[in-house]
């Protein structure tokens, strides 16, 4: 990969903070000091200013046409990841004594069931945890609450190497979705989601932003003794401006944006995405001594998990080890799984994967 400085780029194999989009920071590079025009850094103008609030509706703008979102869903920018979201979702939906429905399909699956409980009544649908969530569970065996207040999946598992390979069917129920590692990367009914959230961290741009979708007809579930701050109401009447947000997040997420449109939209970023998921599958089913851990049918092109074996942890220690020194880094498992991970997300370039799967050759050649 080029540089921009001294330094040479290595491949970021991370599963977030993530790869970002080299046109991008090379742009806020470019004008980080100051912005055409105005003479000031980005990270320096007012949140009220005209110029931030041109930035700010351009990303959103952006964010619509991507998604082909109507005007009857709401465009946030907020803060807090994911993890806030676990707490809102519930907070604003959960209410009017119903039950929410949460699909469990792993760790971050987990953690929105536990937060959840501590605001109303939960039936888990279904649950891979007896399969040490190596599947997606199939349409057939979700257990759907008439009536409930929403169902809630995590549509990609960076920890497990799981994803959904389509949309469940919910019926009447507004499906609320945990998009953090796999938004916008390929092209969704976005008409179908009654809420969708994603940390900015790996297809978006830098952590510290959190796109929030949200059907204006939902914000009105929420109860008026909310705190203002976990109300989406509050954040859609102030165009995502009550607080101060994270300013030069959303002017890397409208770069980031920009960027994917440059590409052709979801359809192109989509297939990108397909072919070095392909790639990398190929070789880890090759020859058996690499081993994906997820089911061929739930497999992630976001996240790709592997094992050496049947779970080398010492040989896994030395291949992420060695990988790192050859500049491909961040390929150890989560901490919580162990093994190896790639994550592969919109701006991940193939070179990377072509440079992985040679890695992964020379060693199993030395090695195997």
């Amino acid at each position: 990969m080029k540089s921009t400085n001294a330094t040479p780029r290595i491949f970021n194999f991370s599963s977030g903070p993530a790869v970002l989009p080299l046109p991008v920071l090379e742009a806020a590079q470019r004008d980080l000091v100051a912005l055409p025009g105005v003479g000031m850094s980005v990270m320096e103008i007012s949140h009220r200013s005209p110029t931030f609030i041109d930035i700010l509706d351009e990303a959103v703008a952006g964010v619509r046409e991507l998604t082909g979102l109507g005007p009857d869903y709401a465009v946030l920018a907020l803060q807090g990841g994911a993890s806030l979201q676990f707490s809102m979702v519930p907070m604003n939906l959960l209410t009017g004594g119903r039950t929410a429905d949460y699909v469990d399909t792993g760790t971050w699956s987990r953690r929105g069931i536990e937060e959840a409980r501590r605001v109303g009544a939960v039936h888990v649908a279904a649950s891979t945890a007896d399969d040490d969530y190596a599947r997606i569970p199939s349409q057939a065996e979700l257990r759907l609450t008439a009536g409930s207040a929403y169902t809630h999946i995590t549509s990609n598992n960076t920890i497990e190497g799981t994803q959904w390979p389509g949309i469940p069917e919910v019926g009447d129920s507004p499906l609320v979705v945990d998009a953090s590692s796999d938004i916008l990367s390929e092209p969704l009914d976005f008409s179908r989601f009654g809420l969708i959230y994603a940390g900015a961290q790996k297809n978006l741009g830098p952590a510290g932003v959190t796109l929030v979708i949200v059907r204006e007809d939902l914000m009105e579930r929420a109860p008026d003794h909310l705190p203002r701050m976990l109300d989406y109401r509050t954040h859609a009447r102030a165009n995502s401006l009550y607080n101060t947000p994270n300013t030069f997040g959303i002017y890397v997420l409208g770069l980031t944006v920009k960027w994917l449109r440059s590409l052709g939209g979801l359809e192109a970023v989509a297939a990108a995405n397909r072919k070095k998921a392909n790639i990398l599958y190929a070789e880890i089913d090759r020859t058996g001594f690499y081993r994906g851990t997820a089911d061929r049918g739930s497999r992630s092109r976001m996240n790709v998990t592997f094992r050496i074996g049947a779970g080398d942890a010492a040989l896994e220690r030395t291949f992420a080890g060695e990988a790192a020194a050859a500049g491909l880094s961040g390929l150890e498992g989560h901490r919580s799984v162990g093994g190896l991970r790639a994550g592969l997300y919109n701006a991940f370039p193939e070179a990377g994967v072509d440079a992985l799967v040679q890695f992964m050759r020379e060693f199993e050649r030395r090695r195997g």
